[in-house]
């Protein structure tokens, strides 16, 4: 039996109403290529119990972390048991395939999208000590002390070719400031000497930063989505506080579900459907948005497009950043 037709019967068989006696269908994994507690781990574990519900089979969540995104999506990409999804990133379908000579997955022949599940702003923070000495306190003051003192103030990231790494470069080309990188390993590690104070500030993705900028901890100037977030609705847009350098600025994450592309049409159409009504739901929305994301829940076609025009956004900011990351 051809994988194709597997995945399709192991679908049919897991549909509400099915035959008294038949066998329970496996669970439908949703794989975070990431570690646990990141945007795409609690968005991946929101949606999995709507899922379950609309789908009538249950829907567990594994992380399979490393390589920045790349170990987790390269092993979806070469199942075909039809029961495997992917909790995909900016990182795993745009900026990877960017910065790779040897990345083990395609991004588009392998893959199959099924919605865009949100975007992530990313939050432009600093230590407060830090931010409290050069009197900063709007994004407009940060640009001044960086103008007056190049390469002084230390900007952490969570890895070369990392979406926190690029929105920093995007940044610091558009204003023209000279801001010191220091790549990490993780965006934990990253975020804990920002709060150190080993680090002076970092664009953290909005989910992460959100409790730390609660508790004080981080000193907050803006976010990097094209719009304000309601976690945060005081806090101005970079483009809303950066001035005439930073019009059009616009540096979000975003997270999508994908499936591999062996995935029969029947089932996949069905998956669909099903997750774009799960996002559509107000109680799903609203933990979602807790959490600092932005939800769609748009279409497969949007999701595609997103791609192709995020592909074409960062290539220019690799080139001219001169970014150089082989994974």
């Amino acid at each position: 039996m051809s994988p194709g037709r597997r995945a399709l019967l192991l679908w049919l068989a897991a549909a509400p109403g099915m035959a008294a006696g038949a066998q329970p269908a496996p669970p439908l994994r949703i794989v975070v290529p990431y570690a646990a507690g990141g945007a795409a781990d609690q968005a991946a574990r929101l949606l999995a119990p709507e899922l379950q519900k609309r789908l009538g089979q249950p829907v567990v969540v594994e992380n399979r972390p490393g390589a920045d995104g790349n170990i987790g999506t390269a092993e979806v990409a070469s199942v075909g048991d039809g029961r495997t999804l992917l909790m995909g990133s900016l990182g795993t379908h745009a900026v990877n395939p960017l910065l790779s000579r040897r990345l083990p997955y395609d991004p588009v022949h392998d893959f199959a999208p099924v919605c865009l599940v949100a975007t992530v702003p990313l939050v432009l923070v600093m230590n407060p000590a830090t931010a409290q000495a050069h009197g900063v306190r709007r994004l407009a003051d940060l640009l001044r002390v960086a103008a007056a003192q190049p390469g002084r103030l230390h900007i952490a990231s969570s890895g070369n070719g990392n979406p926190t790494h690029l929105a920093g470069e995007l940044f610091k080309r558009l204003t023209r400031i000279d801001l010191l990188h220091f790549p990490y390993r993780s965006a934990a590690s990253a975020q804990e000497d920002v709060i150190a104070g080993n680090m002076d500030l970092m664009f953290d993705t909005l989910p992460a930063a959100l409790p730390q900028i609660q508790a004080g901890r981080l000193v907050a100037l803006a976010v990097t989505s094209a719009r304000r977030s309601p976690s945060l609705p005081a806090l101005p847009t970079v483009e809303e506080a950066g001035g005439l350098a930073l019009q059009g600025y616009e540096a979000s994450a975003w997270l999508g579900l994908f499936a591999p592309s062996s995935l029969p049409i029947e089932p996949l159409t069905r998956l669909q459907q099903d997750s774009v009504a799960a996002l559509a739901g107000p109680a799903l929305r609203a933990r979602l948005t807790a959490r600092g994301m932005l939800v769609h829940g748009s279409g497969a076609a949007e999701l595609s497009a997103l791609i192709s025009a995020e592909m074409t956004k960062w290539a220019r900011v690799i080139q001219l950043s001169g970014v150089q990351v082989d994974r």
